[in-house]
Parts: structure tokens; sequence; C-alpha cells
């Protein structure tokens, strides 16, 4: 009967799991594109990069939706046996918590592991590998053709924008805006041309029939010329390099790394695999519903706790960044917080329930 009744609750925990954390995964790679698409959009990404870095982005932040996955995956199991009294069934038949306790926390346990291998190796991977996609797109983005109707960035310091391309190549009403330190220039032009140098490295854009307007914003300072023919280069670098985030360090080089972030970055690894665990524990309790509540009355707890799980996780990490906190105490006293709160749930109702009994019997 008991081992029967274990499967049982594992079965309904991991339908209730698997459940909400599609929902969730929907959720993140719609919020993925978005985003991608967006940069896409902006800095010229070419097509292809662009799944790929959604696919990297989901890599890199599914074990945030796992713990409040799992939570809310106990919750529903548990509060549809509560709302079905089949737990009070099982309670009025004296079975131990341990056979309750023990499918979550196996469930548990088991993604736990899967989210300390994703943390501590394949997101740290995809962090990196999505600065370096990143940094190619976008140096294939720099040297792309002008599309007609869309505005294009040029270096980070020059956009131009042209109505439409003629079949000779040339472009039709173009405008031009460059930064020069504090002086911003704006050049309207019937037509223009753009080329590029035979090195790869200079873009020029010859501009014909129109008008500059030179300035400081915000002064009175600016002038007007007129030209027939105005030649704009532009260069780019060929290689856009960056130092890689620590997001995208390996745990070898965390551990050898005598540094705030990095040893912020390192505590915060072990945050998604510990929070597994306690949240899935903390799930059974919180799901225990009182006569005629609905099953779904306890889910803002839920969320609630894991909220604020969360926010104080992150408020530990940036304090350790900035060193108002010990290295000792570091991101573990948020955990250490939370376990309190676990054992005063399990804790308590019983403690109440014997002092109660113990004034009635006198």
């Amino acid at each position: 009967m008991i081992p029967t009744l274990s499967r049982y609750i594992f079965r309904e925990t991991c339908a209730s799991w698997l459940a909400v954390t599609g929902v969730l995964l929907v959720i993140l790679l719609t919020n993925q594109l978005a985003a991608v698409l967006g940069r896409a959009a902006e800095q010229g990404f070419p097509p292809g990069a662009v799944l790929e870095l959604v696919a990297l982005g989901t890599i890199q932040n599914v074990s945030v939706l796992l713990p409040v996955g799992l939570m809310l995956g106990v919750m529903l199991a548990f509060g549809r046996l509560y709302h079905d009294s089949e737990m009070t069934a099982v309670q009025a038949c004296g079975v131990r918590s341990r056979y309750v306790y023990g499918p979550v926390l196996l469930l548990a346990l088991v993604l736990a592991a899967l989210v300390a291998v994703l943390t501590l190796h394949f997101a740290p991977q995809a962090a990196g590998d999505i600065q370096q996609l990143r940094q190619r797109a976008m140096q294939a983005g720099e040297f792309a053709p002008v599309v007609p109707g869309r505005f294009r960035s040029f270096g980070g310091s020059t956009v131009l924008y042209a109505e439409s391309i003629d079949d000779s190549g040339e472009l039709r009403k173009v405008f031009v805006k460059r930064a020069r330190g504090d002086r911003h220039e704006v050049a309207l032009a019937d037509r223009a041309r753009h080329e590029i140098s035979a090195d790869g490295q200079l873009h020029i854009v010859t501009l014909y029939d129109g008008e500059r307007h030179e300035g400081v914003p915000g002064s009175a300072e600016f002038r007007i010329l007129r030209f027939a023919e105005n030649v704009i280069p532009i260069r780019v670098p060929t290689e856009i390099s960056a130092t890689p985030k620590v997001e995208a360090w390996s745990m070898a080089e965390l551990l050898s790394a005598n540094d705030p972030l990095a040893r912020a970055e390192l505590q915060w690894r072990f945050v998604a695999p510990l929070m597994v665990l306690l949240l899935a524990v903390l799930a059974v309790p919180l799901s225990k519903l009182r006569p005629r509540q609905g099953r779904y009355a306890r889910m803002w707890m839920a969320i609630a706790l894991y909220f604020i799980y969360f926010s104080l996780a992150s408020t530990a990490r940036v304090w350790l960044e900035k060193e108002t906190v010990p290295v000792a105490l570091g991101l573990w006293w948020v955990h250490a917080l939370v376990v309190m709160v676990m054992l005063g749930i399990l804790w308590l109702p019983r403690r109440l329930a014997r002092w109660r009994h113990q004034v009635v019997g006198s």
C-alpha cells in the first residue's frame, strides 16, 4: 500500500510539474524571441543568428524556471489531493510523513542535479556563445547592404536612411546623421551612393544635391551648408572584441579569481539548485487546504514566496559584489533564512496541536 501511495504522489507531482514548466517555458521562449528580434532589427543581425540566440538564451535562463515550476507543480498536485479529500484519507490511515515527502524529495533531488549541471556547466557556455555570436552578428551587420526604408547604423556614430534604391544602386531621398564629439551633423540629399573600400574597413557615402546642418545640441551655434557633392567616410572595426563577462567564466576561472564579482557569481550558481530543494519541500505544507477551500486558494503564497526568495538572493548578490557583506556570509544567509521558515512551517503546527491537546486535557 505504501509504495503504491508514493508512486501515486510521484506521478501526480510529475504531471503537474511538467504542465506548469511547459507553460513557463513557452512564456520564456516568447520573451526571448521578442528581445532577440528587437535587437536583430536594431543592429542588423543576420537571420540565421536569431534562432541560435533564442536557443542559447533559453539554456542560460531555464534554470530560473525549474524551481518555481516544481513548487507550483507540487502545490497543484497536493492541492487537488486535499481538495478531493484524498490526503485527508491518507492522514486518517496514519501514513507517516516520509511516504508523502519522499516522492517530492526524490523528484526535487533529480531536478536539483539537473539544474546544477545547467548552472555550473551549460549556462556559462551558453553565455559565452551568446557573447561571441552577438559580436559576429554585429560585425556582419556593419557590412550588410543598405536596405531602403530602414535606418542603418554604422560604427555606432553614423545613422543612414534611404527612402528607396534605384536599379543602378543609387540611394534616393537620403538622411544621414553623424556624431563627431559634441558636434552633430545632419545631412539631407536627393541621392547618394554607398560603397565599401577595397580593404573592407571603410564605408564611403557620397551625397549629391543636398544640405548639411552642423551644431552642438542645446547651443545656438550652428550652420547650414548646401553642397553639390559631399563625401562621408565611415570607418568601422573589422573585429568587435570584448572581454568575456563573468557569467561566461568557467568554474575553474571563478575558483581561481580573487574578485568580488567572481565570488558573487560563484555563489549565485548554487542558488537555483538549492531553491529547487527548499521550495519543493516548502510546497507540501503550504498546499494544505481547509475544508471547502478551493484547490488554487494558496497558489499566491507560493508565487510570493518564490519572488521574495529570488529578490533576497539577488540583493545578497549585489551586496557581495560591492563587498557590503563578508564572503563567508555571502548568499548563504538567504538559504538559511528560508530553511528557518521551512522548519517553522513544519514544526509550528505540530507544536500548536500538542499545546491545544494539553490545554483541553487539563
